[in-house]
């Protein structure tokens, strides 16, 4: 005899596959969706009714017939329920809520201003509850994800390990649960970055996948066939803690020479900041800021890089160099399929791509040479609340890749 909770799994799996298929195929009819997924048609009917009860599926006009009465079209329907995405990052945290296809309805960006451990967890809550308590459809919100650099339990909804903000086996799913009464998802940034391309992105035809980005640090999401790589530990991707320059700069993890010391943002920052006023050098980014170094940005740096600035030209030839060292280990290893690269000194900035793309072209065995297929993310610059926003749909609706 089938247990209960068997069969109410197989009825939720079963609408998470239905509702999916209209979300993807739209307008769609009940009978077409069974006849795609192969399953009766009475288990259709049933699922699509808890669908349009709960504001999920709506009937969208009537389709073409062969004869007999006209079928009814389903269409997916994302506005009638929200969600709310976090991304913490070392320097800041965004807080936005989004529909159900990943448009913000509303957002706040709070600087962390170098909080670290139980500070900026403490932070996150007070910051959090204020935003839900501006939220007049909370009824409506489906749940709470989260994205964090570092080592993360996606199972147990830990931060396992982030040197930079000294979170060490932190429950942060179980703590934002308790306090809101939401179901709470929590995921590594990058494998939600990778997910982000999937679901709202131009290459959800691929299923081989590196996503590297470049920011506080440097973080790299793995997809193998479809399916996010974890690693035993969940610490698969730590690629800005792999050596690229052997003795080099001490690291916070206790390396010598990661590459995370020599591309990350800060990295950047110092070694402008060091050429100007240490070393004297004449660039075009003293005019930019009006001789002000606190005005130095990523987007300083990619304006000097268009007027072809020879000190930022220098700056990104280092960085390629650095970088290339570590990509062509990982194509060298695992062979992807495609290599997306995101970040604010990427962003706006196809010189990059263009850069490192050369560079590979000279590293990689011959075989590979044609097949390297490298682009900057097609998410914009909401990659990131879009990444947490495909956490909760895979969790929760268990939407399909």
């Amino acid at each position: 005899m089938q247990r209960t909770g068997d069969l109410k799994l197989i009825q939720e799996l079963n609408r998470s596959i239905i509702l999916d298929t209209i979300r993807k195929k739209g307008p769609i009819s009940r009978s077409q969706v069974a006849k795609n997924l192969k399953i009766s048609p009475t288990t259709v009917t049933s699922a699509v009714n808890d669908l349009i009860q709960s504001g999920m599926v709506i009937e969208d006009g009537v389709g073409h017939s062969s004869g007999g009465r006209k079928p009814v079209l389903l269409r997916f329907n994302p506005n009638q329920h929200s969600i709310i995405g976090i991304s913490i990052t070392n320097s800041y945290i965004k807080i936005a809520d989004m529909d159900l296809e990943g448009k913000i309805l509303r957002k706040k960006i709070h600087s962390v201003n170098h909080l670290q451990g139980n500070d900026i967890i403490q932070f996150l809550m007070d910051s959090l509850e204020q935003f839900v308590a501006a939220n007049d459809r909370l009824a409506f919100c489906e749940g709470i994800s989260i994205i964090t650099p570092g080592i993360v339990d996606s199972n147990t909804g830990m931060i396992c390990y982030n040197t930079k903000l000294k979170l060490y086996d932190i429950p942060l799913r179980d703590m934002v649960e308790s306090k809101f009464n939401l179901p709470t998802y929590l995921d590594n940034d990058v494998n939600a970055f990778a997910l982000g391309e999937y679901y709202f992105g131009s290459f959800s035809s691929y299923k081989d996948i590196m996503y590297l980005t470049i920011g506080d640090g440097v973080g790299l999401g793995l997809m193998i066939n479809g399916t996010v790589y974890r690693g035993f530990k969940g610490s698969s991707g730590e690629i800005g803690h792999t050596t690229v320059v052997p003795g080099g700069t001490k690291c916070e993890c206790g390396n010598n020479g990661c590459l995370e010391n020599y591309v990350n943002w800060p990295a950047i920052y110092s070694n402008i900041v060091s050429s100007i006023l240490t070393k004297g050098r004449d660039t075009v980014i003293k005019q930019l800021i009006h001789n002000d170094i606190r005005k130095i940005t990523p987007e300083i740096f990619i304006e000097a890089i268009n007027l072809n600035d020879k000190l930022s030209m220098e700056i990104l030839e280092e960085i390629i160099s650095y970088l290339s060292i570590a990509i062509s280990n990982t194509i060298h290893l695992l062979n992807p399929e495609l290599i997306i690269i995101s970040g604010e000194v990427v962003q706006d900035n196809p010189l990059f791509i263009t850069k490192i793309r050369e560079k590979l072209s000279h590293m990689v065995i011959p075989i590979l040479k044609s097949e390297i297929n490298i682009q900057s993310t097609s998410l914009g610059s909401n990659f990131d609340l879009l990444g947490a926003a495909s956490v909760i749909l895979q969790g929760k609706f268990r939407f399909q890749l």
